[in-house]
């Protein structure tokens, strides 16, 4: 509200969006309308529209006008809705350049630049874009970095781009208190089996499955979708259309799991997730710290459940460090470990009804209809249910 350069530190779901929205809208709401004076960058297309919807929600009664500007769908709405004058815009690096060098955005009368989750964005390598835009940006302005977290290398990298910064930080850099975490020690190919019995014991509301690689977020998918389950997939190689259909499906409750990379781990704003499981490691503690956070939100409770193999261990001990505590580790009773399943195939359950099961599953009269998932190559986006 000073102006000050900001560096804005804080857990997960505690909130940054709102910190810093409702004082751009606060001040928005008494200058000139009709030019573009605020500008958030975003590391994600679904964050970049989750941070849009914010503005959209909290800034309803003051007239001001916001366009979400990323990749994979057409440019011309957007134009569409600069050209319109509006006052905020949210967007992607690669996009936001895009439409600079083509002069559908104009710079010169900004006010605010806001760099959301600024260690991922960094990390990402869109640290050469984003000066590509400051050196767009010809008059003072306001600059904010939002993160939940900010390695030393990275807090120096972002003190380049702000004046005099002050630094807020509230709480430690580490998952939420609210999320209780555990260990499932298992081999690599026996993670398939050991998800589908966790999943059929467990009650559960919605559960994001992170998956380390494109390839292996599909195949987790189709095999789940095969043994019976409500489940989409979310991953970099999708269309804008189908990542954002998986992502609504899963917000209303029509999907009730949720298999990603950590494309997931960051502008993913669902209430009721109430697991979180890794089914391969994270690469580092904050990226643990950023896939955890999706459950636990706003004071709800969760539980992580990460499995880990002998490899897996190093990072373990770090995590435990951060967290101050060891983590429970879990076996799960009854559970083979010794079996020798390939993890291309999907273990029959135990007996009973499985928890998420599509329609047109078991029996009944939807029995032996054609799922609608492609019988070729593991493209899923959502399931029938969506």
């Amino acid at each position: 509200m000073e102006g000050r350069d900001l560096i804005g530190l804080a857990q997960t779901g505690t909130g940054k969006t709102a910190a810093f929205a409702l004082p751009i809208l606060n001040k928005l709401a008494q200058g000139k309308r009709g030019v573009l004076r605020a500008l958030v960058i975003s590391p994600t297309r679904e964050l970049a529209e989750q941070i849009c919807d914010q503005f959209t929600e909290l800034g309803k009664k003051t007239g001001l006008r916001n366009v979400a500007i990323y990749g994979g769908v057409g440019k011309e709405m957007q134009i569409r809705k600069l050209r319109n004058g509006a006052e905020i815009a949210v967007g992607c690096p690669g996009r936001l350049l895009d439409h600079l060098y083509a002069g559908a955005l104009d710079l010169s009368k900004l006010e605010i630049l806001v760099i959301d989750e600024a260690d991922r964005m960094f990390d990402m390598g869109f640290l050469p874009d984003i000066k590509r835009i400051l050196e767009c940006i010809l008059q003072p302005r306001q600059t904010l970095l939002f993160s939940a977290t900010m390695p030393d290398d990275i807090r120096r990298l972002v003190k380049e781009v702000l004046r005099n910064p002050v630094t807020v930080q509230i709480g430690r850099s580490a998952p939420a208190s609210s999320v209780s975490h555990a260990l499932y020690p298992v081999p690599q190919n026996l993670k398939t089996a050991l998800l589908e019995e966790i999943l059929y014991r467990t009650k559960t509301d919605s559960v994001l499955v992170f998956v380390r690689t494109k390839h292996r977020v599909e195949r987790l998918a189709e095999q789940l979708y095969k043994g019976g389950y409500n489940v989409a997939s979310l991953q970099g190689n999708l269309s804008q259309s189908r990542r954002q259909s998986a992502l609504d499906g899963f917000r209303s409750g029509t999907v009730k799991i949720l298999v990603a990379t950590d494309i997931a781990a960051r502008g993913i704003d669902v209430s009721n997730i109430s697991h979180v499981i890794n089914y391969d490691m994270p690469e580092s503690v904050d990226a643990y710290t950023h896939r955890i956070g999706r459950t636990g939100r706003v004071q709800e409770t969760g539980e992580a459940f990460t499995f880990v193999t002998n490899e897996d261990m190093p990072l373990v001990r770090d995590i435990e460090k951060v967290l101050g505590k060891p983590i429970e580790r879990r076996t799960l009773e009854g559970f083979d470990y010794k079996t020798q399943a390939s993890d291309k195939e999907v273990r029959p359950r135990m007996g009973g009804k499985a928890p998420f099961r599509r329609p047109g599953t078991g029996s009944g009269p939807r029995a032996g209809r054609r799922p609608q998932y492609s019988n070729r190559k593991p493209q899923m986006a959502v399931s029938r249910s969506n």
